[in-house]
Formats: structure tokens, C-alpha cells, sequence
């Protein structure tokens, strides 16, 4: 007599047609969807009013490494040198330049420059005559005319949204001609541009 009560209990149970389920769960998945949506939507707008943005691109357009007792800028005026003798090699003390431009929307800041894997330090002066240590380097961002052997350098070593600028190395080892050299500048951001400089050789 049990028995048959369960069963009659069991049969008066009625499950919600799977149908029915299925709407409900969908129902529930899309308002737990636009609530997310809706929320994350501020986060990211907040975010992106926010922040800045943090690609740099340095590009190297060519150098002045050629044995003679003038180095040349990318806007074709020279450098007062005073240190090249024409014929001798690169040697330590002289002076070599490349040519870099910035296409990325923000300044860049050089934090590190390595030449043949040796680091250089930057030097700040108002012209290319405070360039006077070896194993130094400086910014500069144009020459005072053609004619006039002087440039104008950089308080800092940043290299403005679209500027061209020479970076003037006052070589702290001899560099054998001919030799493919490395040249890898690192900004204040961490990112790292590397170029190839030919010894006794000028390009761009």
C-alpha cells in the first residue's frame, strides 16, 4: 500500500518543459551579459581617456662615420669636430654621427646608447663644443648654416614627435674601418632601436 502512494506521489510531479528551460537560461545569460557589458564599457572608456599612448618608433635614416676631419649632420651642415684627422682610421676621440627621426607621437628620451657595445653618456650643451669626453654623446637637432661649423644640441637627450636630429658620438675606442658596428639606443620607455654603422663609410 506504501508502494502505491509513492508512486502516486512520484506521478503528481511535474517538471518545466525543457523548452521553458532553455528560454529561462538564455534569458538569464543575456541580462548577466548586459550588465557585464554595460560595466566593463565605463572601465575601459576611463581607461582610455586616461592613459597615454606608449609606442615609440625611432628610425635611423643614415650616419657619418668616414675618415675625414668633418662630420656631417643630417641637414648637411658639419660639426666642429676639431678632434677628426682625416686618413688615420676612427680612432678614439673622434667624432662619428647618426642620423635618427622620431615617428612616433610623443617624445622620445634616449636613457642608454651603446656603440661597438661600449655604453656612451649623454652630454648637454648649447652647442657641439661641450662634446669633449670620450665615450660621450650628444643631440643634435641642426646646424647654424651650412658654412658654419656648429650645431644646435639638446639640454636633454629627447628627440621631439617628428623632429630629425644627429647623435654626435665622441668615440671612447678604435673602430677599425671597414668593420660593421652596432648601434642600439634604449629610451626612458625600455624600448630598444638598433642600427648598423659601416666604419670609414657615410650613408643618407
Amino acid at each position: 500500500m506504501t508502494h502505491i502512494t509513492s508512486k502516486q506521489k512520484m506521478a503528481s510531479r511535474r517538471a518545466v518543459a525543457p523548452i521553458i528551460a532553455t528560454l529561462l537560461l538564455v534569458a538569464i545569460a543575456v541580462v548577466g551579459g548586459s550588465i557585464i557589458f554595460v560595466f566593463s564599457q565605463g572601465f575601459f572608456s576611463a581607461a582610455q581617456v586616461s592613459g597615454t599612448p606608449n609606442i615609440e618608433s625611432l628610425k635611423y635614416t643614415g650616419y657619418d662615420a668616414s675618415d675625414g676631419n668633418l662630420v656631417f649632420l643630417h641637414d648637411g651642415g658639419n660639426s666642429t669636430s676639431g678632434t677628426n684627422v682625416a686618413g688615420d682610421g676612427l680612432n678614439a676621440g673622434e667624432r662619428i654621427a647618426v642620423y635618427v627621426q622620431n615617428n612616433s607621437v610623443q617624445k622620445v628620451t634616449l636613457n642608454e646608447l651603446r656603440f661597438a657595445g661600449a655604453v656612451y653618456t649623454f652630454t648637454s650643451g648649447a652647442d657641439d663644443s661641450a662634446l669633449t669626453l670620450d665615450g660621450h654623446f650628444m643631440v643634435a637637432t641642426k646646424s647654424n648654416g651650412a658654412s658654419a661649423a656648429t650645431t644646435v644640441s639638446t639640454t636633454s637627450a629627447e628627440i621631439q614627435p617628428g623632429q630629425q636630429a644627429t647623435v654626435l658620438l665622441q668615440l671612447s675606442d678604435d673602430i677599425k674601418a671597414g668593420r660593421d658596428v652596432q648601434v642600439k639606443m634604449i629610451t626612458g620607455n625600455g624600448a630598444v632601436f638598433v642600427g648598423t654603422v659601416i666604419a670609414g663609410q657615410q650613408s643618407g
